[in-house]
């Protein structure tokens, strides 16, 4: 653990980068004016660009520095992989009660994938593929898994599960239909390990 102090300079940063992300949250990016975040920190707006170049550089950084992968990550490595099932319902539900605490990752995760197409995902990827191979490497170890699908892909499709899940649950948490979904972060599980199908040789008009 670094317990050196930082700088004044670095404080300064970390500042505008807490209230820069405070408003992105609030009111989105496009919505968010260097002059708002300068207010905010208490700086001149020319304060600001004493530490980054624009608005996007500020977002770019906090992508990098707080993207829900790092709560995420830890949480998969902890869980115990006896087989496949006990793995995916186990890390599953533990995903979804750390998101449950921080819906603030779903907000920054919007604000990237519609306000900024995904821009800042490959620097996201530089730093996320080497350490989600030993997950990887979970799911290719387990003898009961189809052997024709690639593992990453499977990683891939269980991710879609988790958000999948997650999103929905906001979708409808007003409707009447939350009345109906005892139960349905399971159901979720048992489609992604078994399919939806009873006989998955039926043609499909019967």
């Amino acid at each position: 653990m670094n317990d050196t102090p930082l700088s004044k300079g670095d404080r300064t940063r970390q500042t505008i980068l807490e209230a820069a992300y405070q408003l992105f949250l609030e009111q989105g990016y496009t919505a968010t004016s260097m002059r708002q975040i300068a207010e905010r920190v208490g700086l001149a707006v020319g304060g600001i660009y004493n530490h980054f170049p624009g608005k996007e550089a500020i977002f770019s950084e906090l992508i990098l520095e707080r993207h829900p992968y790092r709560q995420v990550l830890p949480i998969l490595l902890a869980t115990p992989a006896e087989d496949v099932e006990t793995f995916v319902r186990s890390a599953a539900q533990a995903m979804v009660d750390e998101l449950g605490r921080r819906p603030d990752f779903i907000k920054l995760m919007l604000i990237e994938l519609v306000e900024f197409k995904g821009h800042n995902m490959p620097k996201v990827l530089e730093q996320v593929v080497p350490e989600i191979a030993p997950i990887i490497q979970k799911f290719s170890q387990q003898g009961n898994l189809r052997s024709d699908l690639p593992p990453v892909v499977l990683f891939r499709a269980f991710l879609g599960l988790f958000f999948s899940y997650y999103m929905t649950e906001l979708m409808i948490a007003d409707s009447p239909l939350a009345s109906t979904q005892a139960h349905a972060f399971d159901h979720f599980v048992e489609i992604f390990l078994h399919g939806i199908l009873t006989n998955k040789s039926a043609p499909l008009n019967g």
